[in-house]
């Protein structure tokens, strides 16, 4: 029976804010959320801390001033130009070092989530060097696709040199792409426990575009409101695993018509 992509497309963007209720229903979540909340609200607050900072003082050496009126609207314009580069920086920066950061703590959060949801619900003793040797793989992943990330938008950014289309081109495809790893990174934690290859999940993925184009959509809207974006990682995270779980996307019976 042939899929409605447009049904899909909804279905997929709704799983980070259905991640909340789940979330909410299964309070033995909240502590593996804590460690992670704490590091992106920290790199939030730094960024717009130091960000801030910064373009303010670059605005207020190299402005020239006066008593003028538009010497008053310079300065105010100028100064909106500074909080919106930050907040630009701040959203790439947030999804970057924030989930680099927390990728140990993303992957036992999936992890739980995927227990509670196969009924497996088994609350494992906390092993150091366990969680070290886990760690590791994780962030060896992850800084491979945040590497791919950044090539990717680096690239997008010589678009910029067209004349009147590049600028459009690039808002347009630099979303897309920001969409595109989402999906990939939030997905990622159960592929890279699963043994999955970066090919398998690319299969995955396309085979249910729709789907998963929708989620990534939904997380990127997350991650794009104002203080909700403390969430984006966590929702992102409990909602992947929802969604590959309810598609049967990780059973080994799905693996075998890789």
């Amino acid at each position: 029976m042939k899929r409605n992509p447009i049904s899909r497309f909804r279905q997929g963007f709704f799983y980070p804010f259905r991640a909340f209720r789940f979330i909410k229903k299964h309070p033995r979540l909240y502590k593996y959320i804590l460690i992670p909340f704490t590091i992106n609200l920290s790199v939030f607050s730094l960024t717009i801390y130091y960000g801030l900072g910064f373009f303010f003082d670059l605005v207020s050496s190299y402005l020239p001033q006066g008593d003028a009126w538009y010497w008053f609207l310079l300065n105010y314009l100028f100064m909106t130009i500074a909080i919106i580069v930050t907040l630009v920086l701040v959203f790439f920066t947030f999804t970057v070092v924030g989930s680099l950061l927390a990728s140990p703590f993303n992957d036992i959060l999936s992890e739980r989530t995927e227990n509670m949801l196969t009924g497996q619900i088994s609350d494992e003793p906390f092993v150091f060097k366990t969680f070290l040797e886990d760690s590791g793989r994780v962030l060896i992943v992850e800084s491979k696709k945040i590497s791919l990330f950044l090539a990717g938008m680096l690239l997008l950014l010589f678009l910029n040199i067209l004349p009147v289309i590049g600028s459009l081109l690039y808002s347009v495809l630099s979303v897309t792409w920001t969409v595109f790893f989402l999906v990939i990174e939030f997905t990622g934690y159960v592929f890279s426990r699963k043994k999955y290859t970066f090919k398998d999940q690319r299969h995955i993925i396309y085979q249910d575009f729709s789907l998963m184009a929708g989620f990534g959509l939904g997380v990127f809207c997350i991650l794009a409101i104002p203080f909700f974006q403390f969430l984006c990682i966590p929702l992102g995270v409990v909602g992947a695993t929802h969604l590959l779980y309810d598609t049967d996307a990780i059973t080994p019976e799905s693996r075998q018509n890789l």
